[in-house]
């Protein structure tokens, strides 16, 4: 089981391992020096999504650096909630000023000191404004104040010797940036989105598809309130942050979403707006113009943005030959955050040298911004918590392992490995109208209180059990399953018109030790909105990477509900039936 941490104003606010602080006492054009770099603070006048706005910003210029000794440069923004003074984006300009770098980090749009209303890293908003800043690294603008930066490598007139990172909302803006500026070098987006539906709406039978999934309403709803109290963060708001009564700091179609999400309806025509405005502002759809370098960092522990969110931006960018590597660290939004496993990356600790994820983006950098003939790492590497010594957690492959053992659902309750012994039966469950399973609770740290270990309740799951292993078993990537349901309910109110009517189901995957005890890996689930009872469909749940020890049992199981996510509108019985010839089966990509 992960460790749980805190997870409210740690993952919204703070990315890469630090925890809120207050501003910076830096007002425009004031310098804070040290023995290595120079902070200033400086404010850029820019025009965003149809307003004019000020981003605020600080400077860090390396010791000896100037226009007769220039460096490249890092520009980095906050997690959602944060700003350019919070301890981790703050860290990143220091740590990468005291490598040498250049570094300009700045308060996205609606937050901070910066103005404009918040636009979920939208590439015709925030990365318009982000281009901007890289006109001034660039030397083709000043900022404010008169200052300019002739003291950045510069590869052509104009166009900066640049990279950026970050993480979560700091990391979504790299790709957007990339996809509107092509003068960015080398992108590292860390714990970050690929499909805002996915990430908030997930269906994970129909991924990219336009039928919605399982509202992830307290994940959605934290960011919606974080984002709609920003008074309470930052008084005396510029003014070009506020919109209207109805929707006072988001972008108007980022609230329209959210009241659809939270309505449990999905007529088709605000399902469509939904899902037209959602993908819009993600990777998903912008990414065929990302052509920087782009190395993907994602966190195991994270139930927001899971580990194929990266994969499918992974394999999207490699197929259409942009440079791409891929590391699953152990921490992300679900736990590691503010206290990393031993060993991991704690950019707040500016542990970039010993740290395998630290060196594999110094390396990035000095490979696509230092310009040197250096080695950036395999493919694909993940984070092993298996492994106790920690110079040795990661394992590295030149691509995700694929699907490679196959197990089929016994009509019996059992989980076997060969569709003979299948045993003919069907088993049946019913949904309550109130959650009756739980995986976790993404507002536990906020307030203070435990998260109760996963539970389901009995008459309202299935699951499928296999023996015990006979020899330890490593799954690394994202399990597959084929099922076949019957449920006359749903099959008569699928197509009522309202996508709300459709049959809802949450797929799992426990680990079960000889004395009981079942893990729900970093209590990751897979929400199932089932597009046609009357049809077979497939489930991916989502990536883990696990170690199932000799003597333990891998047991499937599909639930009615799950109390962080919409479940069934209405009782649906669901009935699964098994035969040796037909039979429900789960793929798992299993190492060695």
């Amino acid at each position: 089981m992960s460790r749980r941490v805190p997870r409210f104003r740690a993952p919204l606010a703070l990315l890469l391992g630090a925890t809120l602080t207050a501003p910076l006492a830096l007002t425009a054009p004031a310098v804070a020096a040290s023995a290595q770099f120079t902070v200033t603070a400086l404010k850029f006048t820019v025009q965003a999504g149809g307003r004019t706005c000020i981003v605020d910003a600080d400077l860090y210029r390396p010791a000896g650096v100037d226009r007769a000794h220039p460096a490249p440069a890092v520009l980095a923004t906050n997690g959602f909630g944060g700003s350019k003074s919070d301890g981790s984006t703050d860290a990143i300009g220091k740590t990468f000023a005291q490598r040498g770098y250049v570094s300009l980090v700045y308060s996205g749009l609606g937050f901070g000191e910066s103005g404009c209303l918040i636009s979920l890293d939208d590439p015709t908003i925030d990365a318009v404004a982000a281009s901007r800043l890289i006109d001034f690294l660039g030397g083709s603008r000043a900022a404010d104040d008169g200052t300019k930066a002739d003291f950045v490598t510069l590869d052509a007139p104009g166009d900066p010797r640049l990279g950026m990172v970050g993480g979560s909302y700091g990391g979504a803006i790299q790709l957007a940036t990339a996809a509107v500026d092509q003068r960015l070098d080398a992108l590292v987006p860390m714990i970050t989105w690929h499909d805002l539906v996915y990430s908030l709406d997930p269906n994970n039978a129909t991924a990219g598809s336009n039928v919605p999934g399982a509202f992830k309403w307290q994940w959605a709803n934290g960011f919606y309130l974080i984002g709609e109290g920003q008074p309470l963060l930052e008084p005396n708001l510029d003014p070009s942050r506020v919109n209207s009564l109805a929707c006072l700091h988001f972008v108007t179609k980022a609230c329209d979403t959210v009241r659809t999400l939270n309505s449990g309806r999905y007529p088709a025509k605000q399902t469509a707006e939904l899902l037209t405005y959602a993908r819009g502002v993600s990777p998903v759809s912008y990414l065929n113009r990302v052509k920087a370098p782009t190395l993907l960092v994602q966190g195991q522990a994270d139930s927001l943005f899971n580990l194929n969110e990266a994969t499918a931006t992974y394999k999207t960018l490699k197929a259409q030959g942009t440079p791409t590597k891929m590391i699953w660290q152990s921490w992300g939004h679900s736990g590691g955050i503010s206290d990393p496993a031993a060993g991991e990356l704690n950019l707040g600790q500016g542990n970039l040298e010993t740290s395998y994820v630290g060196r594999r983006i110094l390396a990035w950098f000095d490979r696509y911004l230092g310009k040197r003939n250096v080695d950036t790492g395999p493919a694909f590497a993940y984070y092993r918590d298996w492994i106790t010594d920690p110079n040795d957690t990661y394992a590295t492959t030149d691509r995700v392992p694929a699907l490679s053992r196959t197990l089929y659902l016994s009509g019996d309750g059992k989980l076997v490995d060969n569709r003979r012994k299948v045993a003919r039966g069907s088993r049946t469950y019913t949904n309550w109208l109130v959650p009756t399973s739980h995986s976790e609770s993404s507002l536990a740290g906020a307030i203070g209180l435990p998260d109760p270990a996963p539970y389901d309740t009995e008459g309202t799951y299935l699951g499928w059990t296999s023996e015990p292993l006979a020899r330890t078993t490593d799954v690394v990537g994202a399990p597959r399953a084929t099922l076949k349901v019957v449920s006359p309910r749903a099959e008569r109110t699928q197509h009522s018109g309202d996508a709300a009517d459709k049959l809802v189901l949450f797929a799992k995957l426990y680990d079960v030790a000889p004395d009981g005890t079942k893990t729900l890996v970093h209590r990751l689930v897979a929400p199932v909105r089932v597009p046609d009872v009357t049809k077979s469909f497939t489930v991916t749940l989502p990536g883990i990477v696990h170690r199932y020890e000799k003597g333990h049992r891998l047991r499937f199981v599909i639930a009615a509900s799950d109390d962080a996510y919409f479940g069934n509108r209405g009782i649906k019985p669901v009935t699964v039936v098994s035969a040796p010839e037909d039979t429900g089966v789960i793929e798992l990509p299993v190492i060695g």
